[in-house]
């Protein structure tokens, strides 16, 4: 296990040696991305280091801008929303989880609905097929479902694609959604945290070593999505035990909104537009859907739990964990919730996608 440890090192040193990393096109992607999320701030656009850094790399791409922003950088950023993440679960959390029960049967209908409505979209009118369509369809993770949907016959590009682009769009569109429809602003300024300078310099070790730890144990436990799970309940551990009560400063969070946007703009980098534009388009059609589905499941939960609309949109649109806890933080929402329902949801996918579709896949 130690060896594995050593060599995966080894191999993300590698990765950022200049003869592998495309340093010029990275700072490039920054750059562009940085200056969306400048323009963004200046309109008193929602969540705009995310968004517009998002938006202007996606542009970027469109126009085959010399930009990248490679896989590893993704592993230190990751490791960091962990923690963050993690600071979000104290005693208080952990005593209303009692509470939790109506919003996870909520989440296991919306799965459900969801995924069908979705599958039945992408075989019907976007003609894919059936194995394209049906792991495209399903509300989980990118990387778990481009494998098993290759595995089972898929194409791996266009479902890798169809679950960027949703990303993509259901990260740009929720803030302004919930900002139109409930009067909830996202503002350019995060309403958790203070400066990294007006902070005490035992919150940035916390930071680091809770960080490392967390992967460390990560690697060890063999977590899917190790280094944001593993960072998360280190975090949440020494947060529970009342061992620390660090928030993030909010110059971290700023960056990792940054790097996080520019990464999933950057994914489009180097197709040709009209590829990305289809896939956009196509991608477009499923996002209204799990849009209306998401609101119409969140107003109904609400009904029976304790939890209010907006809450429960952030923690059942399938959005990504990290970008949807980023939002979750900008709101001054309870950050664990969201979090959890959002690694259930994408548990139940991964244990329920490959079987599901070996009952429902026709026979020839």
């Amino acid at each position: 296990m130690a060896s594995e440890l050593v060599t995966a090192c080894r191999s993300w040193v590698r990765k950022l040696s200049p003869a592998a990393f495309p340093y010029g096109r990275f700072l490039a992607a920054l750059l562009i991305g940085t200056l969306g999320g400048w323009v963004f701030v200046r309109l008193g656009l929602p969540l705009p280091w995310m968004l517009g850094s998002m938006t202007a790399c996606t542009l970027a791409a469109l126009l085959r801008a010399p930009i990248a922003a490679p896989a590893a950088v993704r592993p230190p950023m990751t490791m960091v929303i962990g923690v963050m993440l993690g600071a979000g679960f104290t005693p208080q959390v952990i005593e209303s989880a009692t509470h939790w029960l109506p919003t996870l049967l909520g989440l296991a209908g919306f799965v459900v609905v969801s995924g069908a409505a979705c599958v039945a979209y992408f075989r019907r009118v976007a003609g894919f097929d059936v194995p394209t369509a049906y792991f495209s369809g399903m509300p989980g993770g990118l990387v778990e479902m481009v494998i098993v949907g290759e595995d089972k016959g898929g194409d791996a590009r266009t479902i890798a694609l169809v679950h960027s682009a949703r990303i993509l769009l259901v990260v740009l569109t929720l803030p302004f959604l919930i900002w139109l429809t409930s009067g909830v602003s996202v503002g350019a300024r995060p309403q958790f945290g203070v400066s990294v300078f007006e902070t005490p310099w035992i919150d940035e070790v916390w930071l680091v070593a809770t960080a490392v730890v967390g992967g460390l144990v990560g690697h060890y436990l063999r977590l899917p999505a190790r280094l944001l799970l593993g960072p998360m309940l280190v975090s949440a551990a020494v947060h529970v035990l009342g061992w620390t009560r660090f928030v993030p400063a909010v110059e971290v969070v700023t960056v990792a909104q940054l790097v996080l946007g520019t990464t999933i703009g950057c994914r489009f980098a180097g197709l040709a537009p009209r590829e990305i534009i289809r896939i956009l388009v196509l991608s477009l059609g499923s996002t209204v859907i799990l849009l209306a589905i998401t609101f119409a499941f969140a107003a109904g939960v609400s009904r029976i739990s304790s939890y209010d609309r907006v809450t429960l949109l952030l923690a059942y649109s399938p959005g990504g964990l990290a970008e949807m806890s980023l939002v979750a933080l900008s709101l001054g929402i309870e950050v664990a919730f969201v979090a959890a329902h959002h690694i259930i949801r994408v548990f139940l996918v991964m244990i329920a996608a490959a079987p599901v579709f070996a009952l429902v896949r026709p026979r020839k």
